[in-house]
């Protein structure tokens, strides 16, 4: 918590220096995805395991994934969107080390299939099984205190909490629940990850002292998904710019920014 904007971060033995991690979904094109990865100078990307079998790991948008990834020097993020228990997600976990050669896995566990809201419970059990299997996790959950604790315990190096509901757009509905991670977890790898819908939202969550952030679909889906990756590039550097300077607290009481004195001073004036 005490580096800069521009100092690296660390998740396990990996140093990076960007904060804005890109998921790779729902973009018009391959080029145009290939593009949104470079404006956004991300040193991670997120590739769905299950799209990638689906399409025999052989079409346009996987192979424009892999180019991008090795033309920005970027790492491969898999997840296991889709999954509906830790059974099923640490089977793909599997699938996923032996395809992409990487121990790395952003773990989703899906409980409610309205809010896509994480399964606490399912995302707990496969976080520690997977961590024994020598993954390094990166659990998708909520923003409760408690699970956010149960699962750096289960050996998670890091959390990454909703901001909002997966595709949504919202921004941060809890903001609250936000700060007490931050607070109480001073020392945790926090990266926000879902409902981030515009740049200010990004902004915010630096501002709040959070790691990195991680979405897709605010860039993907945007009328121009190219200059939307770089605003977010400029969002979150600037928001974690702020944080590092030290954010204004906010107060419910006007405190003039010049000082009043009992004498009418001109300046420029001589005697």
């Amino acid at each position: 918590m005490s580096q800069t904007h521009t100092d690296s971060w660390r998740i396990g033995e990996v140093t990076l220096t960007s904060r804005f991690l890109l998921g790779t979904a729902a973009y018009p094109s391959p080029q145009i995805l290939a593009d949104a990865i470079a404006a956004s100078r991300t040193e991670v990307v997120t590739v769905s395991l299950k799209r990638t079998l689906a399409s025999g790991g052989d079409n346009g948008f996987v192979e424009a994934i892999r180019h991008a990834v090795r033309a920005n020097g970027a790492r491969l993020l898999p997840n296991t969107a889709g999954c509906r228990s830790a059974r099923e997600a640490v089977q793909l976990a599997h699938m996923a080390r032996e395809l992409f050669d990487t121990p790395w896995i952003k773990l989703e566990v899906v409980g409610d299939e309205h809010t896509l809201q994480p399964d606490p419970f399912e995302l707990l059990i496969a976080a520690t099984e997977l961590v024994r299997a020598g993954f390094t996790v990166f659990p998708y959950c909520t923003d409760d205190l408690v699970s956010g604790r149960r699962l750096l315990d289960a050996g998670c190096p890091l959390l990454m909490p909703w901001g909002a509901p997966i595709g949504s757009g919202q921004g941060l509905l809890n903001p609250f629940a936000l700060r007490t991670l931050r607070e109480r977890l001073p020392d945790a790898t926090l990266i926000i990850d879902a409902g981030i819908g515009a740049p200010s939202h990004a902004a915010r969550a630096m501002e709040l002292g959070f790691d990195a952030v991680l979405l897709n679909s605010a860039v993907a889906q945007a009328r121009t998904p190219v200059p939307m990756a770089h605003a977010f590039r400029l969002a979150i550097e600037a928001g974690r710019s702020a944080w590092c300077a030290g954010v204004m607290a906010p107060q419910d009481f006007a405190v003039p920014s010049t000082p009043v004195g009992g004498e009418p001073v001109l300046l420029g004036a001589t005697a």
